[in-house]
């Protein structure tokens, strides 16, 4: 017994020298991702974690913290406008933060669970599901638009940018994000999401909504599309989305710290909150076609699926984020490379109005993050491809 005992501590020793080694090798190769960061923590908020997944296990982790007193001051400022209390500790690979459009993702993936079931069909009519669409001649829009914004619904409010994960900067101009969060303390009447108190409620709204365009012809990126998925789930599996979220994905893939809030009315697609450590698990899982620890939670087809571009060349873009650039659209998630409509894309993204990246390259066989919280988007698409790039060459350095 003894004998065994040393024989069994002996290689748990080998394995974690291993790994350390494995760690340290890698960690080399990746002196321009810690620049990087040194020189662009400012802009990040003053606050950022990074994370790479790859061969099966987080080959580099990196925490920077140094918020500075104009940011101190800002999160005051915030504060007051919003009623909502902001978080200056330093951020750890466990932190737990609002990541806004990165919810996009989660939601995607869940109603894609019940795609993999056969209770729902990418191709089936919204109003299969809710007569109030049909009644308001919305009905004939289908899933898969509502996955990739293509519902050519008006998004609604003024204040959809906000509330949903995107940034005060869009692709036609700037405009003074502290204008409008200001223009959402002071005219809630403006804000129609506010009044989503619940999925019925919302479902009325988006109901009465006016159409701008053909379904399937205009992107319109924003809150509508995903919140109908999330209201049509809730019918078919007979619980209401928190709980089908937290069943489906969380719990299938061990996230401690993942939700939406556990509100009454969680926004499905702005209203998560999570941590690296979590995220890069759902990547994970992107990454290895649907499977998680011997689990196939997703099937693969259907992340084939959700990685495909479904903005046909000739659509209408009636809004688009400015850190998008020049991507195009999947389900819940951007298509950051140049794959053509309905063709798989080897690189994909779901970026949030606080400044979190998470990516995973197909091509690579890599996942990361890039988590924080600021609120200021200017730069964010070429920070965005820096970072990606200096990531990809380290790695083809180690491969």
């Amino acid at each position: 017994m003894l004998k065994k005992n040393y024989l069994l501590k002996t290689q748990f020793k080998a394995l974690f020298i291993a790994q350390l080694l494995f760690q340290f090798s890698y960690s080399q190769n990746f002196t321009t991702v810690d620049t990087w960061l040194d020189n662009n923590i400012k802009d990040l908020g003053g606050r950022a974690v990074i994370l790479i997944y790859k061969d099966r296990k987080i080959i580099y982790t990196k925490e920077k913290n140094e918020v500075n007193r104009k940011q101190k001051m800002g999160a005051k400022w915030l504060k007051r406008k919003t009623g909502k209390e902001i978080n200056l500790d330093d951020f750890t690979v466990d932190t737990k933060q609002p990541i806004a459009s990165c919810s996009k993702w989660l939601t995607a993936a869940l109603v894609m669970t019940f795609v993999d079931e056969k209770k729902l069909s990418l191709e089936d009519t919204i109003g299969k599901y809710l007569p109030i669409m049909t009644a308001h001649h919305k009905g004939s829009i289908k899933i898969w638009q509502c996955l990739s914004h293509l519902t050519g619904i008006k998004q609604t409010g003024v204040m959809d940018n906000i509330v949903d994960g995107e940034d005060g900067e869009n692709s036609k101009g700037k405009v003074n994000w502290r204008d409008k969060l200001k223009d959402r303390s002071n005219n809630q009447s403006t804000n129609k999401v506010n009044s989503w108190t619940s999925m019925d409620a919302a479902m009325d709204c988006i109901a009465n909504d006016t159409i701008e365009g053909v379904a399937g012809k205009i992107f319109h990126y924003g809150n509508t599309g995903l919140q109908i998925a999330a209201a049509i789930i809730e019918k078919i599996g007979h619980k209401d989305f928190e709980t089908l979220f937290q069943e489906r994905i969380v719990q299938q893939l061990e996230m401690k710290s993942t939700d939406f809030g556990k509100t009454k009315m969680p926004l499905a697609a702005g209203g998560g909150w999570s941590t690296p450590n979590d995220y890069i698990k759902f990547l994970q899982m992107i990454l290895n076609e649907g499977m998680f620890n011997g689990k196939q939670v997703i099937s693969k087809n259907s992340i084939i699926e959700m990685q495909q571009n479904r903005v046909a060349k000739d659509a209408t873009i009636v809004y688009s984020p400015a850190e998008a650039g020049d991507w195009s659209y999947g389900f819940g998630e951007w298509v950051m490379d140049k794959a053509t409509p309905n063709n798989r894309s080897d690189i994909v993204t779901s970026p949030g109005l606080f400044g979190t990246f998470p990516w995973v390259d197909n091509n690579q066989k890599y996942a990361a993050i890039l988590f924080t919280v600021n609120i200021k988007s200017k730069g964010r698409h070429e920070r965005y491809n820096t970072l990606k790039k200096l990531v990809d060459d380290a790695i083809r350095i180690k491969n």
